[in-house]
């Protein structure tokens, strides 16, 4: 496994040997997962595999069963998730918690004043982002009416407009044309390059993961499977079996 440059310690998002169970049911069982900054690490696995649950515990909207959650050096594991956003941890949602009835651009706004941007700050930002997602256009509708695609990437905006050290993308490509995925594919690398902050990333598109990912881990029945560099897990008979399908493995 190759290891990301520009390394320092406390610079990394940690869970160490998270189990979360529901009733019985094992959703998490002893994951380890490490995400440093300057890095995109992505996170995949069959529906129910246990991802959106370990974002979950990731940014403080549910607590894990056993182990921790450490971020730059500092256990968070009981944070809530408006302290470890003010910490520099941001996420999206697969469901949009946009306010539908503010703008676009207002959207962005807020979501940078609440970050502790102040007015003019929170305008330059949402300028920003809106030319960096391609949502310029949309910036003064209101947030209900968007196509669920450019919902999303409001989402995207909304998390990089507190300019976070971290930020976990829970299927921020689901709904986007794929004439479009290379052009977000791009944005997920900025994040790292230009701004940069460690990506989280869930996406079941296959081909956005493999392009931009410097890591990839696998989860199946809430258990880590693989991990490996992209080369790596296309390779993996395991994943195969798993999530991908051999043709995905050949044709890919």
């Amino acid at each position: 496994m190759t290891e990301p440059t520009n390394r320092w310690p406390g610079d990394s998002l940690r869970a160490t040997a998270v189990s979360r169970d529901f009733e019985g049911i094992h959703a998490l069982r002893q994951v380890t997962l490490e995400l440093h900054r300057h890095e995109v690490v992505g996170l995949i696995g069959p529906n129910g595999a246990g991802k959106t649950t370990l974002v979950n515990v990731l940014s403080g909207f549910d607590f894990p069963s056993t182990g921790a959650v450490e971020l730059e050096g500092r256990e968070i594991t009981s944070w809530t998730p408006h302290r470890r956003g003010r910490a520099g941890l941001a996420r999206t949602f697969q469901h949009s918690r946009s306010f539908g009835r503010l703008s676009v651009r207002e959207n962005i706004e807020v979501a940078a004043l609440r970050s502790g941007a102040g007015v003019r700050e929170a305008r330059r930002r949402a300028d920003g982002l809106l030319g960096l997602l391609g949502i310029d256009d949309q910036g003064e509708r209101p947030a209900r009416v968007l196509a669920h695609g450019d919902e999303r990437k409001l989402g995207v905006a909304r998390a990089l407009a507190t300019r976070p050290r971290f930020v976990l993308m829970d299927e921020p490509a689901a709904g986007l044309p794929e004439a479009e995925v290379p052009d977000f594919a791009a944005v997920v690398r900025s994040v790292r390059d230009e701004h940069a902050a460690g990506v989280l990333l869930i996406d079941h598109n296959m081909a956005l993961i493999m392009e931009v990912c410097d890591r990839i881990q696998v989860l199946d029945h809430g258990r880590t499977l693989a991990e490996g560099t992209p080369r790596e897990i296309r390779g993996n008979l395991d994943v195969a079996a798993a999530y991908l399908g051999e043709s995905a493995l050949v044709d890919g």
